[in-house]
């Protein structure tokens, strides 16, 4: 190469630089926090985690690159919660994910502008976390777990797998504010079946093991586990307590039958991940959170453990077992 060509290449080159540096500087590393109330190192926390984040990716967020991920999981403590959702907000994200009703209560009383994207979440309204569902008017949006009503399957599929079952233990986070409303429905419906309804708090997990073992001396006992914190914090150790005790139960969440409970019905929450990471995504591209409506489960999903059914010593009628969109043998 000629001494000229060279100076030449080497200097338009060096022009470039510069432009290369500004361009890379130019996009701002944006920053969202994670934030629930299970513990971190939950199989069903890396789950839901790892869809969120493919799903970012999918739009062109990469940790690491583009983007900066703070995670904070709670594994059931309140104290912690309460740490951890300050952390975050002083980091000052540009919007963050909450799983459950009580970080994003948390997380609105310490911020009225970093945008909050929520999943497993029951009653956003009577929450007080949005306005209406359609234009949710504040820094909240996100995605509901189900209605209050779908409670009401629970008690009707529990007396279809096991018709013998006259008393049904509801176990329940009593920190959770949709515990009351899921109660509710579950006590008006179980007379009409012939059922009669206690409580169990699940919010402890010693309190939790005498109350189930207490509940299990009766005859003819069965368990709802409702949607909570506790409930999903202490997945293992109510799966477990139900075996041992030969208590059929039906789940709010598949993670549960996956893991060896009996019977689940509810919407499909990973899938609310996915979808979590579209609004964080038209957040971080300017998009104002009071203007996303709260999405609702356009579907419910009802899932079988037959093998738990067969310890048990429960024959799943065949009209449920049709009606199952996932069974596990």
């Amino acid at each position: 190469m000629r001494r000229r060509e060279f100076i030449t290449l080497v200097g338009g080159a060096a022009a470039t630089w510069p432009l290369a540096a500004r361009a890379q500087q130019s996009e701002r590393v944006r920053r969202i926090g994670i934030v629930t109330g299970i513990a971190g190192e939950d199989a069903q926390t890396k789950l839901r985690t790892a869809a969120f984040s493919q799903e970012l990716q999918k739009l062109g967020w990469t940790e690491g690159g583009n983007l900066q991920i703070d995670s904070r999981a709670s594994a059931g403590d309140v104290a912690a919660m309460r740490k951890y959702v300050k952390e975050l907000v002083a980091l000052g994200p540009d919007a963050i994910l909450a799983t459950g009703a009580f970080p994003v209560a948390l997380l609105l009383e310490a911020s009225h502008t970093i945008p909050v994207v929520f999943t497993v979440v029951v009653d956003p309204i009577g929450a007080g976390f949005v306005e209406k569902l359609s234009r949710p008017g504040g820094n909240a949006t996100g995605f509901m777990a189900f209605d209050y009503s779908l409670s009401g399957k629970w008690v009707e599929l529990l007396k279809q797998v096991a018709p013998g079952v006259t008393q049904v233990a509801v176990l329940r986070d009593a920190s959770s504010s949709a515990a009351i409303g899921q109660f509710a429905v579950i006590q008006a419906v179980a007379p009409s079946l012939g059922m009669e309804v206690s409580a169990i708090n699940a919010g402890n997990p010693r309190e939790l093991g005498r109350a189930v073992t207490a509940f299990a001396r009766e005859p003819n006992g069965g368990l709802i586990v409702t949607a909570g914190p506790g409930t999903g914090t202490y997945r293992d150790l109510i799966i477990s307590l139900a075996a041992r005790h030969k208590l059929p139960a039906v789940h709010f969440d598949r993670t549960h039958v996956v893991d060896g409970g009996l019977m689940s019905y509810g919407s499909n929450l990973l899938d609310q991940f996915r979808q979590a990471a579209g609004y964080v995504d038209r957040i971080l591209k300017g998009e104002n959170p009071a203007n996303l409506p709260v999405q609702a489960p356009s579907k419910y999903e009802l899932v079988i453990n037959l093998k738990t059914a067969k310890a048990l010593g429960i024959t799943v009628p065949p009209a449920l077992l049709a009606r199952a969109d996932e069974v596990i043998e």
